[in-house]
């Protein structure tokens, strides 16, 4: 009798214990809604201007802080505009070449300073490839603007008059330095396990690296031209000092536009250069999942960007 009667009245108060009244309220954590507020905010603060030179890009009238309605017109008189053109040729064209230099430059390094980590010139290089990150970028450029001139007048080298040249090398020489630190980040995690092992088999160092060490540092590769594409494109400081008539890239001529008045046409061309950079940046997304798939690493996109 008392193992029937107390059964139920157990179910009954463990049954009530878990549910919660009809009345009861979660009570809310004021550090996350804090926190998420703030982050709302800060992602407001940043991207609310590209949103607005985005809405701003489908203005019909002649200046841009005036709405005159809505329509695609400067987007037409921005891919007929030849200085327009002429300066995202000049951009795309510096940025590809230098990111290319950066990745096989910095690759090298980044793998001499993660293999040989006790030798005696690491820490010089390090020293200087840290120095070239850290100094201002007007520094560099009121630096590289004499030396170019005496290359290229004085010791009679015509390359270094060539706007295209200069601007591939002062972009390369910041963007070698990020190359360098995210292979060296990426193969110091890595064992040398598998490189020995290949040695001992017989393979050549050519063999060794190709089959080797160059697939597990791809992704910190592909992350630093990236990267340097990115910084090459937005470079203003150096590209004003070191460019020359005729080769203007595009953030030049954009602050140099800015001294007269900002038209609709270039925000349309901003917005038509941040769609390319969406567009490359998943077409990379697509290509590492794809080899991620094959491999069976699976990395992601955001540990690639890090050079993981």
């Amino acid at each position: 009798m008392t193992a029937t009667i107390d059964a139920p009245a157990t179910a009954t108060a463990v049954t009530g214990t878990e549910t919660e009244p009809k009345g009861h309220r979660r009570k809310v954590d004021v550090g996350t809604l804090l926190l998420t507020i703030w982050g709302v905010l800060g992602f407001l603060f940043l991207f609310f201007p590209v949103l607005v030179i985005i809405a701003y890009s489908f203005n019909t009238g002649r200046i841009l802080q005036a709405w005159d309605g809505f329509g695609f017109s400067s987007y037409a008189a921005a891919l007929s505009n030849p200085a327009i053109i002429s300066g995202v040729q000049v951009s795309l064209y510096v940025a590809f070449w230098s990111a290319v230099v950066s990745a096989v430059l910095g690759s090298l390094a980044g793998v001499a300073l993660a293999r040989s980590p006790k030798a005696k010139w690491v820490g010089v290089l390090t020293g200087l490839l840290a120095l070239t990150l850290v100094t201002p970028e007007i520094v560099n450029a009121v630096s590289l603007l004499p030396w170019f001139v005496t290359l290229g007048t004085d010791w009679g080298l015509s390359a270094f008059n060539l706007g295209l040249v200069r601007l591939i090398i002062a972009h390369t020489l910041f963007s070698c330095a990020v190359v360098t630190f995210i292979v060296r980040a990426r193969m110091a995690g890595l064992s040398v396990s598998l490189e020995e092992a290949a040695a001992d088999l017989g393979a050549p160092p050519i063999r060794r690296f190709l089959d080797i060490t160059f697939p597990l540092m791809r992704p910190a590769v592909i992350s630093g031209a990236l990267l340097s594409f990115t910084l090459s494109l937005d470079n203003t400081v150096l590209s004003s000092f070191v460019s020359v008539a005729g080769s203007t890239p595009w953030p030049v001529f954009v602050f140099s536009s800015l001294r007269s008045s900002l038209r609709p046409e270039i925000a349309a061309m901003s917005t038509l250069m941040l769609l390319l950079t969406l567009v490359a940046l998943g077409l990379v997304a697509f290509v590492l999942s794809r080899a991620s798939k094959k491999t069976g690493e699976g990395p992601s996109l955001a540990s690639t960007l890090a050079g993981g």
